[in-house]
C-alpha cells in the first residue's frame, strides 16, 4: 500500500517533523559515531502514526529498527533525533 493511499497522510501535515527510516548499515554508522547503542535511543511505538505511514512505504518495520526524525528549528535550522522502534 503506497503512502498516498492512506486515509490521511500524518507526515504531510505541516506540524509533524519528518521521519525516515534508517537502513541497517546507517543505523550502525550513527550508533557508533554517537557512541551508543541500541537500548540507549528513545523509543517509538510501531503503532505511532509516523511509523505506520513508513511501512505503508517500506513494508513491515521489525523491532529494533531505528527511525530518523527531522524537526525544523528556528535556532538550529533542523534538529535530527533518532528513535528505537518497539512493540505497540
Amino acid at each position: 500500500m503506497a503512502a498516498d493511499n492512506i486515509s490521511f497522510n500524518v507526515l504531510k501535515h505541516v506540524l509533524v517533523p519528518e521521519h525516515h527510516l534508517l537502513s541497517e548499515e546507517e543505523a550502525e554508522g550513527i550508533l557508533s559515531q554517537m557512541g551508543m547503542t541500541r537500548d540507549q535511543l528513545p523509543k517509538i511505538r510501531s503503532g505511532d502514526a509516523g511509523v505506520r505511514v513508513l511501512e505503508s512505504i517500506h513494508g513491515p518495520i521489525a523491532e529494533g529498527r531505528v527511525v530518523c526524525i527531522v524537526r525544523k528549528s528556528e535556532t538550529a535550522q533542523e534538529f535530527v533525533a533518532y528513535r528505537l522502534v518497539t512493540k505497540g
